[in-house]
């Protein structure tokens, strides 16, 4: 297995994202096309664009929804957990101070450089972005959803 990094730590679901939302791309421009296109039947491939377009739409929603929200608890309990064992203090106090994005983005540090970069993120405010690439020993993680 590659060994992960910035440029790479983004993760994809190849039969969602590279068949299935390209295929309703596809059914969603022929029936925007033949809807211009094929006079006689144009309401019906309206109708037809209408419903692919939904089923692409709920698609999308529903899959990250559930996904996202769920991950996004376990980030923050992982951060939670994290804190406790490295300073033996709970974490309240030092959460509200964060973004989500900052958290997740302190998740990819070792403890070493956890502890630096969650110092610099409250004093400087810095992005979950700028984190990420401050991040000289990645820690990857490889069981994303």
């Amino acid at each position: 297995m590659e060994s992960q990094n910035y440029k790479n730590h983004r993760k994809f679901y190849p039969p969602h994202h590279f068949i299935y939302l390209p295929l309703l791309l596809i059914l969603l421009g022929t029936g925007i096309y033949k809807s211009m296109d094929d006079e006689q039947n144009q309401l019906l491939w309206i109708l037809f664009s209408v419903t692919v377009f939904l089923i692409l739409f709920l698609a999308i929603m529903v899959r990250q929804h559930y996904a996202v929200g769920l991950q996004n608890r376990i980030v923050r309990l992982e951060f939670k957990q994290r804190y406790y064992e490295i300073s033996g203090q709970r974490s309240d106090n030092i959460e509200e101070k964060l973004t989500f994005s900052q958290i997740a983005a302190l998740r990819f540090a070792y403890d070493d450089e956890f502890k630096i970069l969650l110092e610099k993120a409250l004093r400087e405010n810095t992005s979950g972005d700028d984190i990420k690439k401050s991040i000289t020993r990645w820690r990857g993680d490889y069981h994303r959803i």
